[in-house]
């Protein structure tokens, strides 16, 4: 890296997909400073005295874990008054829970004494790769060809939760390292969310959970680690996958991120010299055989074959649990409001298979016969006893729609079954308005 110099400011305009992330940021609660502190930033050589004032208090209450710590610097105690605006108690309780969790992951040590499971190794994606015109580091995390179902099935939620520890430290050490290079001081890093690919497949239940889990765990212990977020190539699905996992996201975090369009090159050589990004990216970095996407730097992960499989299926926590009797269906209604959002649904039934299908009201019509209702997914049998069930669709138009479990074929048996329904809509939070009907 050569001089460190300043990055143009953000345009959150560049794409109709940013002006979504910004309608959501405006609708959110603030993580600002005090009202009296606001045009400070908060920084070492940018407080304001009652802020000074703040940092030493804080610095004296937390005295005796100071030693804990991976640095002791006002630079890292002003991180987590940040993150709680400043708010001492809230600081220091983040702070000695951080302790807690330091000790409980072993992330002192965690780089030389743990090692990732081979399947974790050669099939979750991303990397570290270059250096931003600041000096910060830059990660890639690549979507596209991660199958989340499949690590799921192959490794516990911890060892995720330790590869994501693992690499945060191992970008804290590289961060500190571009400070003493540089002579000026590093602590936050560049991430490039490579959306292309994104699919269902990456919003199935408990890859959502585990995502929100590591999430909150990068807010709760890693506060002030991510300078911008770069999204490129996100699909017309991205606001539906975005809309679940802001709720793991504060404030300060989602205006860091920036949706770019079909520019998304040239934005990027804007803030990154080329000769430190990938060729695959618009600069004009590869590996030393030639390779333009780096794949020596940044994993791209792929489908996990099945011999990494240690469990069969993974337990789903479903909202609601029903029998139905044989020779008789059951159905729950979901009205929509938005046109163009999607009706997800997941269900399991116990010892027998079950049929399934989507009808939508007629407009004016209280009728809940199957023969007064507009088909839209048609009713087929699934053997959700073996496989859990986990679809969805885009809804066209406004309406009720019904989700109608069957089992009018089944002469002698009733069956059990539990399953959960939301919409989600491409602009706000999930509906939870569902209601069942026998």
């Amino acid at each position: 890296m050569g001089e460190r110099r300043h990055s143009p400011p953000l345009n959150h305009s560049r794409n109709p997909l940013g002006d979504f992330i910004g309608a959501v940021t405006k609708q959110e609660r603030t993580c600002e400073l005090p009202r009296n502190n606001r045009t400070m930033s908060g920084r070492v050589g940018d407080l304001s005295p009652k802020q000074a004032e703040v940092l030493q208090e804080f610095r004296e209450r937390v005295q005796d874990i100071l030693p804990q710590l991976p640095s002791q610097s006002d630079h890292y105690l002003l991180r987590w008054l940040r993150a709680r605006t400043f708010n001492i108690e809230k600081s220091e309780n983040m702070l000695r829970k951080h302790v807690e969790f330091r000790k409980h992951m072993k992330a002192d040590t965690i780089i030389e004494d743990w090692q990732p499971p081979e399947v974790i190794e050669k099939y979750v994606s991303g990397g570290m790769c270059g250096f931003d015109k600041d000096g910060n580091p830059i990660w890639y995390d690549v979507i596209g060809p991660l199958d989340p179902k499949g690590l799921l099935m192959s490794i516990t939620k911890q060892d995720f939760l330790r590869t994501k520890v693992r690499d945060t430290e191992k970008m804290r050490k590289v961060c500190e390292q571009q400070s003493a290079k540089l002579g000026t001081h590093i602590e936050s890093i560049t991430l490039i969310y490579d959306c292309e690919g994104l699919g269902m497949k990456h919003l199935w239940k408990p890859a959502i959970e585990a995502y929100g889990d590591i999430l909150s765990m990068f807010e709760e212990n890693y506060p002030e680690n991510l300078k911008r977020v770069f999204l490129i190539k996100a699909p017309k699905l991205f606001p539906l996958a975005f809309n679940l996992v802001k709720p793991f996201l504060c404030e300060d975090t989602r205006r860091k991120i920036v949706v770019l369009g079909g520019n998304w090159k040239d934005v990027l050589r804007t803030y990154i010299d080329e000769d430190q990004l990938p060729v695959a990216y618009g600069g004009s970095l590869t590996d030393p055989d030639g390779d333009p996407t780096c794949k020596s730097k940044i994993k791209y992960g792929g489908v996990v074959p099945r011999s990494y499989y240690v469990q069969d299926s993974i337990k789903v926590q479903y909202d609601q649990t029903v029998s139905i009797s044989r020779c008789s269906s059951f159905q729950v209604e979901s009205e929509v409001f938005c046109a163009n959002s999607m009706l997800r649904w997941q269900f399991a039934s116990e010892s027998a298979d079950i049929g399934f299908g989507v009808f939508l009201k007629t407009k004016g019509s209280d009728s809940q016969k199957v023969a007064d209702l507009t088909e839209v997914l048609p009713s087929e049998r699934y053997n959700s006893h073996f496989v859990p069930e986990d679809g969805s669709l885009t809804c066209a138009e406004p309406g009720v729609y019904v989700l109608r479990f069957d089992n009018t074929y089944s002469l002698l048996q009733s069956k059990k079954v539990s399953f959960s329904v939301e919409v989600l809509t491409p602009e706000g939070d999930p509906q939870p308005h569902s209601r069942t009907l026998e």
